[in-house]
């Protein structure tokens, strides 16, 4: 790709700003949902990329962050200010009725099982914090038995990014120092996962968990965005991420990260974020073929709550197939359209609903 005129690249980011959807992004957000599903799956802790289907999760960090960052900033743009109130009309409007839903169920479910269900017992003195979104500061994991609602832990690192996040982007103009802020939050997560700080935030207190609960890749994603809203930001990034190639060589260079015995955190969560990036700078790249199939824009499209509904698919499969408990292929084979069928469900009779609401906050 030859370097971009001053014109061109003037064109391509007004088209850029002009773009009110990016179809792309539901495709990843695809790529994102479907390694989870495998990743809990598995019945045990599989070896090299096989056993990474987490990584998902982190893509969905990376989504966000550039996401949640990009809306804020075009808002700016447009209107002179940033409306924190219509912000978090639409977020809860968003989030919160499918995940009080599902968490209700799973409450159910917990009263319902055996007395003296450990697991149950857990759950419900855990509810409280599944409900105020801080079940990952005050949840105990280490626990011999399975963890009801454990996955919510990545929903809850989402809400507190929305916490602290807009308030910072709406008070502060300067893309500069939101971009230092950032820059820290992502170093002193990396130091505290380290234990940079185990003089005064010991492994398993309550501090370090807090301190390790911000997701580098939303601070990485954000970055992005922050980057790509100005002329220059976005020529620069257009220079280095807007070849074709280099969608799939991102993607490529993810799966090799996760290949590595030991994958560098820092490095795949910047990888992750350049790949939303270049996803999002042009719709022609070179994964545009397979992100805009509309299968995959659907999946995308409903995969908030496939990420909700595939756990309870999963256990119903091995409860009632647990010769299929060990064969982790035929799991996900069967659990994905079942979970998919979940999915729709949800989406129609509570996601969708309440789209209607949110329009009033745009």
């Amino acid at each position: 790709m030859e370097r971009p005129s001053p014109s061109a690249n003037s064109a391509a980011f007004e088209d850029f700003l002009a773009t009110r959807h990016l179809p792309g992004l539901d495709g990843l957000r695809c790529l994102a949902i479907l390694p989870v599903v495998w990743h809990h799956s598995t019945p045990r802790l599989l070896p090299g990329v096989l056993g990474k289907g987490a990584v998902g999760v982190d893509l969905f960090f990376a989504l966000s962050g550039f996401l949640i960052t990009t809306l804020l900033l075009r808002e700016r743009r447009a209107r002179g200010r940033i409306s924190l109130s219509a912000f978090f009309a639409r977020r809860s409007l968003r989030i919160f009725p499918l995940y009080y839903a599902v968490l209700g169920l799973y409450t159910v479910r917990a009263l319902l099982m055996p007395e003296g269900s450990p697991s149950a017992a857990h759950f419900l003195r855990s509810l409280p914090y599944h409900a105020t979104y801080t079940a990952n500061w005050l949840v105990d994991y280490a626990v011999p038995h399975d963890v009801i609602f454990a996955f919510s832990w990545s929903l809850c690192v989402e809400e507190q990014f929305y916490w602290v996040w807009p308030f910072l982007v709406a008070l502060v103009p300067s893309r500069m120092l939101l971009a230092l802020a950032m820059l820290v939050a992502i170093a002193i997560d990396h130091h505290a996962e380290h234990a940079g700080f185990a003089s005064f935030a010991p492994p398993g207190s309550t501090l370090l968990r807090m301190l390790t609960s911000f997701a580098t890749p939303i601070g990485f994603g954000s970055l992005a965005a922050l980057l790509l809203d100005t002329p220059r930001g976005f020529a620069l990034a257009r220079h280095a991420l807007g070849w074709r190639a280099s969608a799939p060589l991102l993607l490529l260079a993810s799966i090799a990260l996760l290949a590595l015995p030991a994958t560098p955190y820092l490095s795949l969560s910047l990888c992750l974020a350049a790949l939303v990036a270049s996803v999002a700078l042009r719709r022609d790249n070179g994964l545009g073929w397979l992100l805009e199939l509309r299968a995959v824009r659907w999946v995308g499209a409903v995969s908030y709550a496939l990420y909700l509904v595939h756990i309870t698919a999963i256990g119903l499969i091995k409860r009632f197939w647990p010769e299929a408990r060990e064969h982790a292929l035929w799991v996900f084979a069967l659990a994905l359209p079942f979970s998919l069928l979940l999915a729709y469900a949800a989406h129609r009779l509570i996601e969708r609903p309440f789209q209607a609401l949110r329009s009033r906050f745009q």
